[in-house]
């Protein structure tokens, strides 16, 4: 009998706590799928009003500078950078920011991966210029391809049969949205040429963020500072030889403060989608991000569709699709590869540590 009571007593303790840890246990649930679901919600809002608002920027024809409105999107990511380091001191508990005091060694490693950069956010501006909102997912959707391709060439790593199927899924696609622009009288080739450089840039910056990942101790917003410090230097010559600062001295709304409202918000936006990326990352995974992205990419072409009022044929909405589910297939793939072997594709690691700061929205 004395055997028998421990039993029961500790068999009623249990049974209790079990209780409570199912009650707990669901209200966690639904307290961290509020939060997921919250934070996916900031991401599209964030990343889709960027696109749209540097599109306005971009299409303004009294502005018609895409150089200085990259290059003042830069300036603003660094006063941020600088503001979230002090904020980080007054409040530490609230704010987790990096101190960065800059450095000409570490600013002379981060270099190459910042010529790409600017390579990078130049060229993705300029393909949204020409191209707008509706093309801007087809336009820019060979990222996934330059990767498995540089990915050979530098890396020297292969591709499974699976992933390249898919590639040809995104290069059907991406070849079916340009006939279907061009059928439609409103294809910019300058713009498709301006989104197939920028998916390149794009490939080439996940590789080269890789490299010179150790130089900043591993810290993405130390590197996106260093990069974006690094880019306001290197755009002042291209602004001298283009000629964009002759023809911003003689724009009349350089006194509007609504214009440089505008302008700033659009560098807010710019900083705030490598905070909101890294948050879904950090709460969902890589995988997740890039399925959000797609279904992202997907909502945001609509919108641009019905904004416009645009007609667009069945076979433009094929090719649309078929990028969007290509991306995904490809994703889905290499993340399964992943798993069996955790450490063969350096490049796929590093495109999870997404560089913050990117102005076009480089995910389709």
């Amino acid at each position: 009998m004395n055997r028998t009571q421990p039993k029961r007593s500790s068999i009623l303790r249990m049974a209790l706590s079990g209780s409570e840890t199912t009650g707990n246990n669901a209200e966690t649930f639904l307290y961290r799928a509020v939060k997921i679901g919250a934070v996916v919600a900031l991401y599209w809002f964030i990343s889709i009003t960027m696109v749209f608002l540097n599109n306005y920027l971009l299409d303004n024809r009294d502005l018609n500078a895409p150089l200085f409105v990259t290059f003042y999107q830069c300036v603003v990511t660094v006063v941020l950078c600088w503001l979230m380091q002090m904020l980080s001191r007054c409040c530490p508990g609230l704010i987790d920011f990096p101190l960065v005091k800059f450095d000409l060694k570490t600013s002379r490693e981060v270099l190459p991966l910042s010529v790409v950069f600017i390579s990078m956010i130049t060229f993705n501006n300029l393909c949204l210029k020409y191209v707008g909102v509706a093309f801007y997912t087809v336009g820019r959707s060979l990222s996934t391809v330059f990767n498995v391709m540089l990915s050979y060439v530098i890396l020297k790593q292969t591709t499974s049969l699976r992933a390249v199927l898919c590639c040809g899924i995104i290069l059907g696609g991406f070849w079916l949205g340009v006939d279907q622009e061009g059928l439609a009288g409103s294809l910019s080739w300058t713009g498709v040429f301006f989104g197939v450089v920028a998916s390149a840039c794009v490939s080439l910056n996940a590789i080269y963020t890789k490299k010179v990942m150790p130089a900043v101790d591993g810290n993405i917003w130390k590197l996106s500072y260093y990069n974006n410090v690094n880019a306001c230097v290197l755009f002042l010559p291209l602004l001298l030889v283009s000629g964009e600062l002759s023809h911003i001295a003689s724009i009349t709304r350089l006194s509007d403060l609504g214009f440089w409202g505008m302008m700033t918000l659009g560098g807010v936006f710019g900083f705030a989608i490598g905070y909101v990326t890294g948050l879904q990352i950090k709460f969902t995974s890589p995988l997740t991000h890039n399925v959000s992205g797609t279904a992202k990419a997907c909502v945001q072409t609509v919108i641009a569709v019905v904004y416009n009022s645009s007609s667009k044929s069945l076979l433009w909405w094929t090719s649309n699709m078929m990028v969007l589910c290509g991306s995904s297939a490809y994703t889905w793939v290499k993340s399964r590869e992943m798993k069996k072997a955790p450490h063969r594709d350096i490049q796929d690691s590093a495109k999870e540590k997404l560089l913050p700061g990117e102005k076009g929205d480089s995910g389709v």
